[in-house]
């Protein structure tokens, strides 16, 4: 054996070991580089339509980009400051746009994080229909905007509309104008999107509940816990990821509200009821200022990256 060593040495080769040793090496390579083989194509796809058109649109916000000019001179930071010069043609009308969002928002979202838990909360309990109900509050919101933006316009018309209608036939005021007059105009807004899209949050909430284990409540039934003290040392504290999740996702959807004021309101009374994202729209392809609409684009992202991580470290803080 000795003697086979030292001939296979002398020629050369290597020990069985060491090759063991390279190929092992080769495994584990291979093995660490599974994981980016199975992420390439989705960050191929990221790349392509994530990050690419986000700087893409950073670039033409430093820009004088006209659609209907054939130059488009580099203007570095203009477009920016123009958003907070008063003497901008489009500072009163993108702060009044931002105001609009922010009042949608501020009212929109403590309704889309309470309402679904109260839902969620009735729905996770066992009682006959429990799936009918569970399925009905959800309908809606398979629903596309379009569709429920022209059905509430109707609805909500002052001369015409069925709420009107049916207030009056119970003895209420029917001539409220529901989508042509503040405060009635936000009062509209908020209602449909929270009845469209509560049900989304509170099949949410029902994932989250169910994953609270039962032992914590009949631990505190055992230590005498009523029902307030149970959802307050139980179910929120477990349901805290989620309600994260809910406020996140809630806050951004507010913010980036277009297609309800678009078609219910149309932006009544005059324009204060146009959202950022209409603005943004307008500005591109209506005044053809892609320039100044990138970089209210990138302004408005910074504004809800700001408010996500705001939120985030609120969250972390109480759990803390």
């Amino acid at each position: 054996m000795a003697d086979v060593i030292e001939v296979g040495a002398a020629r050369g080769d290597a020990p069985p070991r060491a090759g063991r040793t390279r190929r092992r090496s080769a495994t584990q390579r291979g093995h660490r580089a599974t994981p980016y083989l199975f992420l390439a194509p989705y960050l191929v796809l990221f790349l392509a339509f994530g990050l690419a058109p986000i700087l893409f649109g950073v670039w033409i916000s430093l820009h004088q980009w006209d659609l209907q000019l054939p130059n488009r001179p580099f203007v570095g930071l203009g477009n920016y400051r123009d958003l907070f010069s008063s003497d901008s043609a489009i500072y009163g009308d993108w702060w009044s746009s931002v105001r609009a969002t922010g009042i949608f928002t501020l009212f929109a979202t403590p309704l889309l994080v309470v309402v679904p838990l109260g839902l969620a909360l009735l729905l996770n309990r066992s009682f006959p229909g429990r799936t009918f109900f569970r399925a009905a509050f959800f309908a809606p919101y398979v629903l596309g905007v379009a569709v429920i933006g022209l059905l509430w316009r109707f609805l909500l018309d002052a001369n015409l509309g069925l709420v009107n209608r049916l207030l009056g036939a119970v003895g209420l005021p029917s001539d409220t104008p529901w989508v042509t007059d503040v405060p009635w105009a936000w009062v509209s807004l908020v209602g449909v999107t929270v009845w469209w899209t509560c049900g989304f949050n509170a099949v949410i909430y029902l994932a989250g509940l169910q994953d609270i284990p039962a032992e914590l409540y009949e631990a505190a039934r055992v230590d005498g816990a009523n029902g307030w003290e149970r959802f307050r040392h139980v179910t929120l504290p477990g349901l805290r990821p989620v309600l994260l999740f809910v406020l996140t996702t809630t806050i951004l959807a507010s913010a980036n509200v277009f297609g309800q004021a678009f078609l219910i309101t149309q932006g009544a009374p005059g324009e204060q009821t146009r959202t950022v994202v209409w603005r943004i729209v307008d500005e591109g392809l209506r005044d053809y200022d892609v320039g100044r609409s990138a970089a209210m684009s990138v302004l408005f992202a910074l504004m809800l990256a700001v408010v996500s991580v705001v939120n985030f470290r609120l969250f972390r803080h109480q759990e803390d």
